[in-house]
């Protein structure tokens, strides 16, 4: 699906909103959702910086570092993917003051996601790296590049390219993970929907407006990627032709 269809589907979705916002059953719930709805877009945000950072250091330490970083890494790569983000939220929020570490509840938040997210980010890394042609390595070499040069100026620029669809896809899981956010206490979208159908009982125009938030939500991230790829794809095509 190309960026132009994307849009269309963002324009509509946008337009549909606006629509229903002229209803007063729809216009009643709508700024208190859309209050919700920037605090989920914060915290998708910070989470998706946390998850890039983490991601290449956590690749990069297991694939070159030494072996107390590989080690390292490796735990947290393990720990994180192989247990809940439900379960790595509650233990950061709950758990932690029994040590006496106090986080907000919006730092634990950013720092659950954005480790849970880093962690299978760290493996889209690794594989890209990898999928870098070994005669791009070996030219590397050839030039006396040291390592840190070649990965710099040759191989993580091939291995950009690579990496953006897939990082989409963990941007988005990461934004309709923060609906976990709701059970320690913070009011994003879903925390305000669950209120606001408690209190009213009007499921269906709360929901069908949280419906389609998240959409937007979703298509802006998919059509940032989409647009993120295509130029970083025509800078490594004009690279490759100087």
């Amino acid at each position: 699906m190309g960026i132009g269809t994307l849009v269309a589907m963002l324009v509509t979705t946008l337009v549909v909103i606006g629509v229903l916002a002229t209803q007063e059953t729809y216009s009643l719930f709508l700024p208190g959702l859309l209050q919700g709805a920037w605090l989920t877009i914060q915290i998708t945000i910070l989470g998706a910086l946390l998850a890039v950072v983490m991601g290449v250091l956590a690749a990069l330490s297991r694939l070159y570092g030494p072996a107390p970083l590989r080690w390292l890494a490796t735990v947290y790569v393990e720990i994180f993917r192989g247990t809940s983000a439900l379960v790595q939220l509650f233990w950061l929020f709950f758990v932690l003051p029994q040590f006496g570490i106090l986080i907000d509840a919006f730092s634990v938040a950013v720092l659950a996601l954005g480790l849970n997210v880093g962690a299978y980010g760290s493996e889209v890394v690794r594989g890209a790296i990898g999928s870098v042609a070994r005669g791009q390595w070996e030219a590397s070499i050839a030039l006396n590049m040291s390592r840190a040069q070649m990965l710099r100026r040759i191989i993580l620029p091939q291995a950009f390219v690579a990496m953006i669809p897939p990082w989409g896809n963990l941007f988005i899981e990461l934004l309709k993970s923060t609906a976990l956010v709701s059970l320690i206490t913070l009011g994003d979208l879903a925390f305000r929907a669950q209120q606001m159908n408690q209190t009213t009982l009007k499921t269906v125009p709360i929901f069908t407006l949280v419906l389609l938030i998240y959409l937007v939500m979703s298509l802006a991230i998919t059509i940032g990627m989409r647009f993120l790829e295509q130029r970083a794809s025509l800078g490594l095509a004009r690279g490759r032709s100087a």
